[in-house]
Order: structure tokens, then C-alpha cells, then sequence
């Protein structure tokens, strides 16, 4: 895995900006496929004026648009996603990285030092990078399935004498909405906007623990979470924020749930310490 020395001038460098530009890119891919399919819905029920057999040339014709249509928002999706993994995720990781070395310099008063892409570090960028991306794809993969049993449902409406209904095709087959492991249905953007962001903060995450644990040889870390936010997950009673916790611990749990904002400062200045409890504040 390599990762660009210096960002493209035309592309966003901070992590909030990443996320905010591929979650845009994403959900407006869906979005055009969704305006796609209204559009189609509208364009066969509109055939129903026509003569028998214009009528049947025209349906074929517009279906085949809309089959177009899912190959085009199947690349575009897929270009967004390639990016994504193969060159924001890497800045953010070493984002990261500096973000935690900056937080040590403050908090332990170390010397400020470059990061350098290590076996390590590029072999935890990798396996991010390709889970995530495995994970993307995947959401891909299953709109243009749900497309195209869209796409046969709305044929066979088609032929009949009823026609196309809008509304049953839509509750069947909306393409504004992903839909998750428990079957339900979640807007295209706020899930696309709950991916990313939980990759971004992740690959962050554990870009700050593994440079923290073998750059700087932190035996301990501090973290700086919401004040409600409980340590392994948001209800547990082990609240997370400004406390200190091992190195072994921050890697367990580098974030506790979707939607996490949690941090982690180095505390190299700490090593050595046998009076310190897990958990404790610092």
C-alpha cells in the first residue's frame, strides 16, 4: 500500500473533509439512480396511451435506459470506493498518526519526530483498507441487484393491462434506500454518511494507537470520548472520557460505537508507572 507524499491540489486534506466529499460523491450516485427510476416509473405509465405495438418497442426501450442507468451508477460507485481505499484512507491514517503525535508533544512533552510508513503501519493500512472496501463494494453489489429485480418487476407490470404501479414498486423496490442485515431501510446518504465516518475515525483510531504504542513505545494512552460514552460501548457503566487506559485495552476498543468521537493522546511519560489502575482518570 503506498500513500501519497503530498495531496492532489484539487483534493480535500483534512479527514472531516474526505469523509464529507466521498459521502457526497456516494449519495449523489444513489440519488441518480433513484431520480432514474422515478423517471422510469413515469416514462412506462405514460406508454400506456400508446398503440399495442409501439407500446411494447417503447417499454423495452426505456427499460433499457434504466439498465444503462444501474452500469453507470455501478462505476461511478465503484470509482468513489477505489478512491476512498486506496488514497483517503491512507491520509487519514497518517492524519492520524500526527494528530496523536501532536496530542503526545502537548500532554508528555516528547520530542516531535516524522512519521514514516512502516512494515506495521502499512500492513494495518492494508487490512483496513481492503475490509472496508470489501464492505462498500458489497452495499454496491446489492443496489444493482435490487435494480434489476426493479427493473424485471416493472417489466412484468408493464405487459399487463393494469400497467405500472408506482407506489408498490417503490415499498418493493426504492433505490433511496440501503438496506441493512435486520432488513431495514435506511436513506441512501445517512448510511453512507454512518459507513464512512466510522471507517474514518477507526483507520484514525488505530493510526494514533499503533504509532503511539511502537513509534513512541506508549505503554499507556488517554481518552478523550464523549462524557456519557461508556468504554467498551455507549451504556457501559466504565466511562471513557480522560481516563487513562493500556495500550493493550485502547487497541481492544479503539472506538465503542457508530458515531464514536473518542481520541487517543500517547502517554510515553507514563511507562515505567505500576500505580496506575486502567480506568482511572488522569
Amino acid at each position: 500500500m503506498t500513500t501519497p507524499t503530498q495531496p492532489a491540489t484539487d483534493r480535500p486534506t483534512t479527514t472531516d473533509a474526505l469523509v464529507a466529499a466521498a459521502i457526497l460523491e456516494l449519495a449523489a450516485a444513489w440519488d441518480t439512480l433513484y431520480q432514474a427510476q422515478l423517471a422510469t416509473i413515469q416514462t412506462l405509465r405514460a406508454h400506456r396511451r400508446l398503440p399495442a405495438i409501439d407500446r411494447t418497442r417503447q417499454i423495452r426501450l426505456t427499460l433499457d435506459d434504466f439498465l444503462q442507468q444501474i452500469a453507470v451508477f455501478d462505476r461511478t460507485a465503484r470509482v468513489v470506493v477505489e478512491r476512498w481505499s486506496i488514497q483517503d484512507l491512507p491520509l487519514i491514517y497518517r492524519t492520524g498518526a500526527h494528530s496523536a503525535l501532536l496530542r503526545a508533544i502537548r500532554a508528555a512533552g516528547i520530542d516531535a519526530r516524522a512519521f514514516d510508513w512502516t512494515d506495521r503501519h502499512r500492513g494495518a493500512i492494508t487490512t483496513l483498507s481492503a475490509q472496508y472496501y470489501s464492505d462498500l463494494i458489497a452495499r454496491i453489489e446489492q443496489t444493482v441487484r435490487r435494480a434489476q429485480a426493479f427493473l424485471r418487476a416493472a417489466r412484468a407490470q408493464a405487459r399487463t393491462k393494469s400497467g405500472v404501479q408506482r407506489q408498490p414498486l417503490l415499498t418493493a423496490h426504492g433505490l433511496d434506500t440501503v438496506v441493512y442485515r435486520d432488513q431495514t431501510r435506511h436513506p441512501a446518504d445517512s448510511w453512507a454518511r454512518a459507513a464512512l465516518g466510522a471507517q474514518a475515525i477507526t483507520t484514525r483510531n488505530t493510526a494514533a494507537l499503533s504509532f503511539g504504542r511502537y513509534d513512541l513505545e506508549a505503554e499507556w494512552f488517554q481518552c478523550t470520548d464523549g462524557r456519557d460514552c461508556g468504554f467498551t460501548q455507549h451504556g457501559d457503566i466504565d466511562k471513557a472520557h480522560n481516563t487513562i487506559r493500556s495500550a493493550e485495552d485502547a487497541e481492544t476498543y479503539p472506538v465503542a460505537h457508530f458515531g464514536c468521537i473518542r481520541t487517543w493522546t500517547p502517554r510515553p511519560d507514563l511507562n515505567g508507572r505500576t500505580d496506575i489502575e486502567p480506568g482511572a482518570f488522569a
